[in-house]
């Protein structure tokens, strides 16, 4: 994780700056930071060999003068998306280990979007011995002469907001010779528990007593047995309102007795994308002491073939009751989230409950690689994601829960059976909403965006995050706009008391 400082002033090595559709924005960048002669050589370059799309970067050297450097990157429209496009540009060209920033003509929340921009563009996964330490952008210094607290509230909540999304990369990419579901469980209570979560690891023991048949039917075949993991958060002005945020858990899918070819296998100690932006998401709420009370459900498990596993035809007893016939051993997402659902349902009295997952190839083939899909029983609730997911550039396109499907589920032996077929992400979701109880419910596969091929934007090659940001926001969201809730009931209550019982006013 970069370290971001705001400073009035400084002598720059290294100095990037913002070049929106009317050229570099050079107004209040001082000269201790960019001489006049720098500033002059900058605006001819910029004008013959400028920047063009959001996130391009120019380099013009300065040899014999400092900065050395000079880094010319596009903002665009200037609205966050382009401005995280901007820093996670920057980021990948400084090429240097400290880089500063002119903030001058910017917004409070295009300098934290560009902020967040470039912290998630500085992040890299490697288990080399030895890295390009050199060349990796470690500090950023932002200039912002005359900063107001909203400029670094703004990078306050970035710098959050990024260290959550690289703590669930982290988890995503850490690879599964290491990553038991036990290992999951003491990742969670080292990183939550200092911040004030209650973490509990529940074992194979407790989930056989409690009856969690899903969870331990996809971890039978692994010799990593199987774990519930129970974060929550609940601060003492967190009020009514309970949020539950389920993430699947499976720390490697080899699709069980219904192996997946090779090839398919090879990215699968990402499978717990889900669980791992659930974890990041809390530990931002936990970090920035949100009064809201959170709890995050991780089901985790090892799907592997083996003389215990799971056999196509087994039928799976589900906390609560309900039963599930077996069709595919590879269709196990769903089992271990059935289990949390019913039991968040049962236990934890939500006032509302979302999922993720990377839950099925079809949503990937229906919304592609950059998109997450949203089903959900509530409009409320599914319009606030969808918001959400817009803001932090985390998109989600909701899909239907079309009823003629439901028959598509039905076992002769079973309430239900796991692999139906398609339209396959519709039938998971209608698969999963017999557990979810009466709150409202939002299911959010991430099966394309959770992963990504190489560096695209704010998007690093490997695990992503996708999906830590946008329910970060979602919380923030809902606490805000709950708060304003209550200053506008308090203002309300003082209109309406008799005069005779409000304070007098002195004279």
């Amino acid at each position: 994780m970069i370290d971001i400082v705001v400073r009035e002033s400084a002598k720059a090595d290294v100095l990037a700056l913002c070049v929106g559709p009317d050229g570099p924005l050079l107004d209040d960048v001082p000269d201790a930071s960019l001489p006049p002669p720098a500033r002059t050589a900058v605006a001819i370059f910029a004008e013959e060999s400028g920047p063009a799309g959001p996130g391009d970067v120019r380099d013009l050297p300065l040899p014999a003068q400092r900065p050395r450097r000079v880094l010319l990157v596009a903002i665009g429209s200037g609205q966050p998306n382009d401005m995280r496009a901007a820093g996670a540009g920057l980021a990948r060209s400084a090429r240097c280990r400290r880089l500063t920033v002119a903030a001058s003509g910017l917004q409070a929340d295009q300098v934290g979007a560009l902020t967040e921009g470039m912290a998630l563009g500085a992040y890299r996964f490697t288990l080399r011995a030895k890295s390009a330490a050199d060349s990796e952008l470690t500090a950023v210094e932002v200039l912002a002469p005359g900063a107001a607290d909203d400029v670094k509230e703004a990078i306050n909540r970035a710098r959050t907001a990024a260290a959550a999304t690289g703590w669930a990369r982290d988890l995503a990419n850490a690879r599964s010779s290491v990553k038991t579901p036990d290992w999951l469980g003491r990742q969670a209570a080292a990183v939550l528990t200092p911040l004030g979560v209650r973490v509990d690891v529940h074992d194979e023991t407790w989930l056989a007593a409690q009856g969690f048949g899903g969870v331990l039917a996809v971890g039978a075949g692994s010799g990593s047995p199987p774990r519930l993991i129970q974060a929550a958060w609940r601060p003492r002005n967190s009020g009514s309102t309970h949020l539950v945020i389920i993430g699947k858990g499976i720390t490697f899918d080899s699709g069980g007795l219904n192996l997946k070819p090779g090839d398919s296998m090879r990215t699968m100690y990402t499978d717990m994308a889900g669980a791992a932006a659930a974890l990041g998401a809390l530990q931002a709420v936990a970090a920035s002491r949100l009064p809201v009370r959170l709890t995050v459900l991780v089901p985790a498990a090892e799907n592997s073939p083996s003389g215990s596993a799971m056999r196509p035809s087994d039928v799976i007893r589900h906390y609560g009751g309900r039963t599930t016939e077996v069709q595919n051993t590879d269709a196990e997402g769903r089992l271990v989230l059935a289990d949390a659902l019913a039991y968040a349902a049962a236990r934890l009295r939500p006032t509302a409950v979302v999922d993720l997952a990377t839950l099925t190839g079809a949503m990937k083939v229906a919304l592609g690689l950059r998109t997450g899909g949203l089903f959900s029983t509530d409009d409320d609730l599914a319009a606030a994601l969808v918001a959400a997911g817009a803001a932090a550039g985390e998109p989600l396109w909701r899909m239907p829960l079309v009823e003629d499907h439901v028959g598509l589920l039905e076992s002769a032996v079973a309430d239900a059976q796991n692999a139906p077929g398609n339209p396959g992400g519709i039938t998971a979701a209608l698969f999963l909403r017999p557990f979810v109880g009466g709150a409202p419910w939002a299911h959010l596969d991430i099966a394309g965006p959770a992963r990504a091929a190489a560096d695209v934007g704010v998007l690093s090659q490997g695990a992503t995050g996708f999906g830590t940001r946008l329910l970060i926001r979602w919380v923030e969201r809902l606490v805000q706009g709950a708060s304003e809730h209550r200053r506008r009931a308090s203002a309300e209550e003082r209109n309406e008391r008799p005069m005779s019982a409000r304070a007098k006013r002195p004279c």
